[in-house]
């Protein structure tokens, strides 16, 4: 029924969007790089980044795609995070 279909939505005017800030800038290459350094020192961490980040997949997703447990694809995503961090902020 119509009356349904339109519950729980909420209507945003253009200028307030335009008022959320925007999710912090990545650079891009420097992006690139780790990933190739991370698929050096872990293939599986780095293809889970790729689906995640590039891709959009979610845990599940992920773990469909690679044949392997949404657990090991949660572990990698959060070791994957933590060494990127680490080496984009250039702390090693």
């Amino acid at each position: 029924d119509r009356a349904k279909r339109g519950r729980g939505q909420v209507h945003v005017s253009l200028s307030e969007a335009a008022d959320v800030p925007a999710a912090p800038a990545v650079d891009l290459v420097a992006l690139d790089d780790a990933l190739k350094t991370l698929e050096g020192l872990n293939a599986r961490q780095s293809r889970v980044v790729e689906l995640r980040f590039f891709g959009g997949l979610n845990l599940e997703e992920a773990a469909h795609v690679l044949n392997v447990s949404v657990g090991t694809v949660r572990r990698d995503w959060s070791l994957a995070q933590a060494w990127l961090f680490r080496e984009l902020s250039g702390r090693r």
